[in-house]
């Protein structure tokens, strides 16, 4: 809908976020039919002091920004890198040169975000400045319910990819508080120090080059190992799309990404059935990506709060240092556990069985609430995305008051997905030195083997800090118990009419029969 805004001669200012692109931006499309555009992207302190923020985050935005501005200057443009709080910002360029309207995406970010955003936009109205956002992905704002979400997603995704608009792209100088792009690792140093240090040199690289080149080779090459190859760490980190971090950050579009897809599908000569129902699936899990995100865009408190509330206190008051403390340090006992938290750290990246077998491993068998645990977890992927995280932190947790309690065994994993302890060997250097036999149990080693071997549970390699088929069976009856009680289960339809994916039309919602609300769901897919 057009805006009135007060000096339609004004600049059409473009803010960068996680939109890290110019190819099917709408954004940039919009702001280039108003008017002179200039491009900004704010780099907010405020924003990387926060729980979930992480310098091996940054360093990966660092590498997408710099892409971004190649880009823009192919084009015969500039992206101004400004540092401070955004409305001050926006204060001190609209000072020094009007701004007519200001174009974004729309960010279903953490809390920072979302608060910085509603002061944007108080920020516009006070200065009659158009506020103009554009769906990133297939998310609804301000969805009433869900009966029609489907169509909503394939609308946006079918429709025409938008090229780089030609601009009039804004000839400036130095604007107020910008910084070179190659002085802002020191910028960013002096104001938080620490913050760039975590940079794994095993992390994936960012930018729009480095975007294109992974789809081009998922769908010509790696996704074949798709289908079936997606659950054990050892197959996973060339069978997924690993296109997770550059969708995250706007590199590559998701409607982009969507028709590649299906262009492949409906061209390649040489798709055998297999590999078709693999892509169809990497499609199925690009929906439920934004399946998830919907549900932190409607209740944005899930990043923090229960989302079933009936759930409250149930961790909260038995929360165990020694276990979070033995968690992050890949030191639980159990190898599978302890590899993943390692290989985590070394790469920032981990496949979603591995990731859901950790909240798990913590909610259930460590009883630890997961909050903390998925701040944790937030500053070790490189591909957080708050919407997906939060959603499963808390599925997987068993607070949702919807889904079915998801218990991973890390031994019977180990063994379907790591049978011959590559895995485990490879991240562990201790085990290298477990026989084979042992593998999955190591503490249970005879004497004579662990002299021969020279291991010894406890000291060369960690025992399990809890008895696990004790600890989960516990964990469960406390989940159970509390599940039956009259007012949990009350309170369970209401979630399920927000935030359950179902197929139905607006006009088959009105007419639907009652059934129970976890035959409705379908959450055992994500990307």
């Amino acid at each position: 809908m057009a805006l009135t805004v007060a000096n339609p001669q004004g600049m059409q200012v473009v803010w960068f976020k996680r939109d890290l692109r110019v190819h099917d931006h709408a954004a940039l499309t919009a702001a280039a039919q108003a008017g002179k555009v200039l491009c900004i992207y704010v780099c907010e302190p405020q924003l990387w002091q926060q729980p979930d923020a992480s310098g091996r985050q940054w360093h990966f935005l660092l590498e997408s920004l710099s892409d971004l501005q190649r880009s823009l200057a192919r084009r015969g443009s500039r992206l101004h890198v400004l540092v401070g709080d955004m409305t001050e910002v926006l204060e001190k360029l609209h000072q020094q040169l009007p701004i007519a309207a200001l174009y974004a995406h729309e960010e279903t970010g953490n809390d920072y975000t979302y608060r910085r955003d509603i002061a944007v936009g108080q920020w516009c109205r006070q200065h009659r400045v158009a506020w103009q956002e554009f769906r990133q992905f297939g998310v609804v704002r301000r969805l009433r319910h869900r009966d029609d979400w489907k169509a909503h997603w394939e609308s946006h995704n079918a429709a025409a990819t938008k090229s780089v608009p030609a601009a009039n792209w804004a000839q400036l100088g130095c604007l107020p508080g910008e910084v070179a792009l190659k002085d802002l690792p020191q910028v960013m140093q002096r104001l938080l120090p620490g913050l760039l240090d975590d940079n794994p040199v095993a992390r994936q690289r960012g930018g729009r080059q480095s975007g294109i080149a992974i789809l081009e080779d998922f769908l010509q090459r790696r996704s074949r190992q798709y289908r079936g190859g997606i659950s054990s760490p050892l197959s996973a980190t060339s069978a997924c799309s690993r296109l997770s971090a550059h969708l995250a950050y706007g590199c590559l579009s998701l409607r982009e990404i969507v028709q590649a897809t299906q262009r492949h599908l409906a061209s390649a000569t040489d798709l055998n059935a297999h590999h078709q129902r693999g892509l169809r699936a990497f499609i199925s899990r690009l929906y439920w990506h934004c399946h998830f995100i919907q549900k932190l865009e409607s209740q944005p408190d899930i990043e923090w709060r229960n989302l079933h509330r009936g759930y409250d206190g149930l961790r909260e008051a038995d929360w165990n240092d020694a276990h979070f403390v033995a968690l992050i340090h890949a030191r639980t006992g159990w190898p599978l556990v302890d590899a993943c938290v390692t290989m985590l750290r070394e790469t920032g990246w981990l496949n979603f069985r591995m990731r859901a077998m950790l909240v798990s491993v913590a909610s259930y068998a460590l009883w630890l609430h997961w909050r903390p645990v998925g701040e944790w977890l937030a500053r070790q992927f490189v591909d957080y995305e708050p919407g997906i995280h939060w959603s499963q932190m808390q599925m997987q947790a068993g607070t949702t008051g919807i889904n079915t309690t998801r218990v991973y065994n890390p031994i019977k994993q180990a063994r379907d997905q790591d049978p011959e302890g590559r895995f485990v060997r490879h991240w562990l250097p201790y085990m290298r030195q477990v026989p084979d036999a042992w593998l999955f149990e190591p503490w249970r080693m005879p004497d004579d083997l662990q002299r021969q071997h020279g291991l010894v549970p406890g000291r060369d390699l960690p025992l399990p800090l809890v008895d696990f088929e004790n600890a989960t069976r516990l964990a469960k009856a406390r989940v159970q118990t509390l599940r039956r009680q009259p007012d949990v289960r009350e309170a369970k339809a209401a979630i399920v009419d927000k935030h359950g994916s179902r197929q139905r039309t607006s006009q088959q919602r009105r007419a639907r029969t009652r059934q129970a609300p976890e035959t409705r769901l379908q959450l055992d897919l994500a990307l």
